[in-house]
């Protein structure tokens, strides 16, 4: 499957940005202003639990639309990081939403980037809810073929809500039924 080629706002709305690993593509709580598109990379979103550990809650690769939230100008409700060096395709967040429902590309991507994060947002919560390690590892597959490793496993196992011995467990199972 190829990889889905990375949305370019209107040419006079973005810039290019790139973080390296472990830099902040927005924090919780700032003031949310941008929006991107990644052009190259791996960010992962994640929210601190009541006792301010780090919960993983998305990964966005190639293709994927990134904000703190999907209303500018509010604080941001989730932390954006870089897990390898990014390229994004970066615009001020008001800006491309004054655009919306006046210019149909516009409109088409964010809405497509809705749809894409409703539906992924659905299937994590069915998959913790539901499913055992191997078969939450193997939905991980099927969402993320291209991910798996270009991602430390710590934070796919903190990803999937396991812990990362079982994530190891959850691999070699997996490996003997292929």
């Amino acid at each position: 499957m190829p990889i889905a080629q990375p949305y370019k706002f209107v040419d006079s709305l973005h810039q290019t940005l790139v973080l390296e690993k472990g830099d902040y593509f927005i924090r919780q709580g700032y003031l949310n202003q941008k929006i991107g598109s990644i052009e190259q990379g791996v960010v992962r979103g994640f929210v601190y639990d009541q006792d301010s550990n780090e919960v993983t809650t998305h990964f966005y690769h190639e293709g994927d639309i990134l904000s703190g939230n999907f209303i500018p100008n509010v604080a941001a409700t989730i932390n954006l990081q870089a897990v390898e060096k990014t390229t994004i395709s970066m615009a001020n967040f008001s800006e491309v939403m004054s655009h919306v429902n006046k210019n149909k590309e516009i409109t088409d991507i964010i809405n497509r980037a809705f749809e894409k994060m409703n539906q992924q947002l659905q299937s994590r919560l069915v998959a913790l809810v539901n499913l055992d390690s191997i078969e939450k590892y193997k939905l991980f597959l099927e969402e993320y073929p291209n991910l798996i490793n270009r991602i430390p496993h710590y934070l796919v196992a903190n990803f999937l809500g396991i812990t990362p011995t079982q994530l190891s467990r959850a691999r070699k199972r997996f490996s003997q039924q292929m």
